[in-house]
């Protein structure tokens, strides 16, 4: 029997048999507060119930930890603007590559992580320039077939 707690959270719907012990076990309750999806499972006649007995049921959000990730966050998405990778950002603050992914995703970052065998710019500035597929393929030394893909890739 606890006479000085007047304050508990519940992780369970309500229920009768549940209320009795709260009765039991706290003599001088005067709030309940749970999660939303906790409050939305409990039948109202039980939270009107409780109400009328001076006992208030309510929703408490931001249990949990807090996010400690702002000033990361920021600084990740100022790396990757210098032009660091993803895998580079990692080693240099020697945190999880997967953590480093979800902070550029989370601040909207734009980042490009598939390296690339050859520079597509290159083919196509050349072609720009007027020069033939083949004659770039032979230039930069790469399969014909690629400098195809690279000039009809949208």
């Amino acid at each position: 029997m606890d006479n000085k707690t007047r304050t508990i959270h519940i992780t369970k719907a309500l229920s009768s048999s549940m209320i009795v012990e709260l009765f039991d076990e706290y003599p001088n309750l005067e709030e309940i507060t749970c999660s939303p999806s906790v409050y939305n499972r409990t039948s109202r006649k039980y939270i009107e119930a409780l109400s009328e007995l001076g006992i208030n049921v309510k929703k408490k959000y931001k249990w949990g930890a807090k996010s400690r990730s702002d000033n990361l966050e920021l600084y990740i998405l100022k790396l990757s603007d210098e032009g660091m990778s993803a895998r580079e950002i990692s080693n240099r603050l020697e945190i999880p590559l997967n953590r480093v992914y979800y902070l550029l995703r989370k601040g909207k970052a734009s980042f490009n992580n598939r390296q690339r065998k050859h520079d597509h710019d290159e083919v196509k500035r050349l072609k720009g320039e007027g020069l033939k597929p083949k004659e770039i393929s032979e230039k930069l030394d790469i399969p014909l077939r690629t400098v195809y893909y690279i000039l009809n890739k949208k």
